[in-house]
Protein backbone atom coordinates (compact mmCIF):
# COMPACT_ATOMS: atom_id res chain seq x y z
CA UNK A 1 0.00 0.00 0.00
CA UNK A 2 0.98 3.35 -0.15
CA UNK A 3 0.58 5.97 2.45
CA UNK A 4 -1.07 9.87 1.79
CA UNK A 5 -0.94 12.27 4.97
CA UNK A 6 -1.37 15.12 4.66
CA UNK A 7 0.14 18.19 7.25
CA UNK A 8 -1.86 19.62 10.02
CA UNK A 9 -1.78 22.93 8.51
CA UNK A 10 -4.21 21.47 5.84
CA UNK A 11 -5.83 19.73 8.83
CA UNK A 12 -6.69 22.09 10.60
CA UNK A 13 -9.09 22.85 8.21
CA UNK A 14 -10.56 19.57 7.65
CA UNK A 15 -9.18 16.52 9.81
CA UNK A 16 -8.17 13.25 7.87
CA UNK A 17 -6.37 11.02 9.34
CA UNK A 18 -3.21 9.13 6.66
CA UNK A 19 -5.05 7.08 4.30
CA UNK A 20 -3.28 3.60 3.01
CA UNK A 21 -4.09 3.90 -1.05
CA UNK A 22 -3.10 1.13 -3.57
CA UNK A 23 -0.21 1.34 -5.53
CA UNK A 24 -0.52 3.46 -8.91
CA UNK A 25 -0.78 6.86 -10.09
CA UNK A 26 -0.18 9.97 -8.12
CA UNK A 27 -3.54 11.11 -8.89
CA UNK A 28 -5.34 8.06 -8.07
CA UNK A 29 -3.77 8.07 -4.70
CA UNK A 30 -4.78 11.76 -3.91
CA UNK A 31 -8.33 11.07 -5.12
CA UNK A 32 -8.30 8.09 -3.44
CA UNK A 33 -7.13 9.31 0.12
CA UNK A 34 -9.17 12.38 -0.03
CA UNK A 35 -12.61 9.93 -0.21
CA UNK A 36 -11.87 9.62 3.29
CA UNK A 37 -12.48 13.84 4.05
CA UNK A 38 -14.07 14.89 0.52
CA UNK A 39 -14.30 18.59 1.99
CA UNK A 40 -10.26 18.92 1.64
CA UNK A 41 -10.11 18.24 -1.68
CA UNK A 42 -10.96 22.00 -1.98
CA UNK A 43 -8.50 22.84 -0.28
CA UNK A 44 -5.64 20.52 -2.42
CA UNK A 45 -6.63 21.01 -5.77
CA UNK A 46 -8.18 24.15 -7.50
CA UNK A 47 -11.64 23.88 -10.03
CA UNK A 48 -9.22 22.30 -13.02
CA UNK A 49 -8.21 19.45 -10.20
CA UNK A 50 -4.32 20.38 -10.29
CA UNK A 51 -2.54 20.81 -7.34
CA UNK A 52 -3.04 24.70 -5.49
CA UNK A 53 -0.37 26.70 -6.00
CA UNK A 54 -0.11 26.99 -2.24
CA UNK A 55 0.17 23.20 -1.60
CA UNK A 56 2.84 20.90 -2.53
CA UNK A 57 3.26 17.42 -2.92
CA UNK A 58 6.20 15.00 -1.82
CA UNK A 59 6.83 11.75 -2.28
CA UNK A 60 9.26 10.20 -0.68
CA UNK A 61 10.61 13.53 0.48
CA UNK A 62 10.90 14.33 -3.35
CA UNK A 63 8.86 17.22 -4.19
CA UNK A 64 6.35 16.76 -7.20
CA UNK A 65 7.01 19.60 -9.60
CA UNK A 66 3.92 18.36 -12.00
CA UNK A 67 0.72 19.85 -10.10
CA UNK A 68 -1.77 19.07 -13.36
CA UNK A 69 -0.68 15.36 -14.44
CA UNK A 70 0.09 13.82 -11.54
CA UNK A 71 1.49 11.07 -13.43
CA UNK A 72 3.72 9.48 -11.30
CA UNK A 73 3.71 6.14 -10.41
CA UNK A 74 3.54 4.66 -7.25
CA UNK A 75 5.01 1.80 -6.00
CA UNK A 76 4.20 -0.21 -2.62
CA UNK A 77 5.79 1.22 0.50
CA UNK A 78 5.93 4.60 -1.05
CA UNK A 79 4.74 7.56 1.19
CA UNK A 80 2.90 11.25 -0.11
CA UNK A 81 2.57 13.99 1.93
CA UNK A 82 0.69 17.04 1.42
CA UNK A 83 1.73 20.03 2.77
CA UNK A 84 0.97 23.95 2.42
CA UNK A 85 3.40 25.90 1.00
CA UNK A 86 4.28 28.87 2.89
CA UNK A 87 5.51 32.03 1.57
CA UNK A 88 6.04 35.15 2.76
CA UNK A 89 9.12 37.27 3.72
Amino acid sequence: MVTVEFAPALRRHVDCEPQQVPPGLLRDALEEALRAAPALAAYVFDDQRAVRKHVAVFVNRELVADRVRLDRALLAGDRVLVVQALSGG
